[in-house]
């Protein structure tokens, strides 16, 4: 019973703390107090093998991560202290990781978090699975989708340019811009040269079409039946030699 009423109590103290630590209206002393008071539980529950209230301290340092506090060098006080102590959670934070990113619209210190508790090809798993429910339409704020597109533009992977083949025709830009550089990255990317090249024929934007055509260029690959569309759109920067091989003019 007294151990019951023990973990209710700490569970309650890691919310009270959580609260303040995540009020972007708190004052910067409190919130570095409750930081502090998050480390030292993290400990304590840590040499009592307490897995649950890992994850709740590491859910409650998450939510500093969610805004922007002033001054600027607060701020990145703040979160650089609170990235080392749920790294110090080591993989007893992953499950509250996880369920942060499903939610949350800030990924890229929860990604900074895998890059270090997981392997490689673990966090391309945890980036596809965000990928999949995300669609093409438009929205007033993508700036989620275009986290996901965005790191899985850095890395290589061979489920990689599969996933992300149908945001070639997403209705924002930077999505598209991002869904290429994954494609055209990975070592498979000859498996889909005719889909960027259908892309090709119907972007609209200059950088998007500048990239895939930098990445033909640098590959020695042509534009095949599809040249004589690309050739007549407005490409200033480029040339084609006789193979249908695009060149920086």
């Amino acid at each position: 019973m007294f151990g019951w009423f023990g973990k209710k109590t700490d569970t309650q103290t890691i919310e009270k703390h959580g609260q303040r630590a995540g009020n972007k209206r708190a004052q910067a002393p409190d919130r570095w107090d409750a930081i502090q008071a998050l480390a030292s539980i993290l400990t304590i529950v840590k040499k009592e093998g307490a897995d649950d209230r890992v994850g709740a301290v590491v859910a409650a340092l998450l939510a500093r991560f969610t805004f922007y506090a002033d001054p600027t060098i607060t701020d990145q006080e703040e979160k650089d202290f609170a990235f080392r102590v749920v790294l110090d959670a080591g993989a007893g934070g992953v499950d509250a990781i996880r369920a942060f990113m499903k939610r949350s619209e800030a990924l890229v210190w929860p990604l900074k978090m895998l890059d270090r508790l997981l392997s490689p090809e673990e966090v391309v798993t945890e980036l596809l699975a965000l990928l999949e429910d995300m669609d093409l339409e438009y929205q007033r704020d993508p700036q989620r989708k275009l986290q996901v597109l965005h790191a899985l533009d850095e890395r290589r992977d061979p489920r990689i340019a599969a996933a992300a083949r149908r945001f070639l025709e997403d209705v924002n830009e930077t999505a598209r811009f991002h869904a290429v550089g994954a494609i055209l990255g990975q070592d498979d990317a000859a498996d889909f040269r005719a889909a960027v090249v259908e892309a090709l024929s119907k972007e609209e934007s200059v950088r998007v079409k500048d990239r895939i055509l930098e990445a033909f260029s640098g590959r020695g690959w042509d534009l095949g039946e599809a040249r004589g569309v690309i050739e007549k759109q407005s490409l200033p920067s480029w040339s084609f030699d006789k193979a249908g091989i695009p060149k920086r003019a």
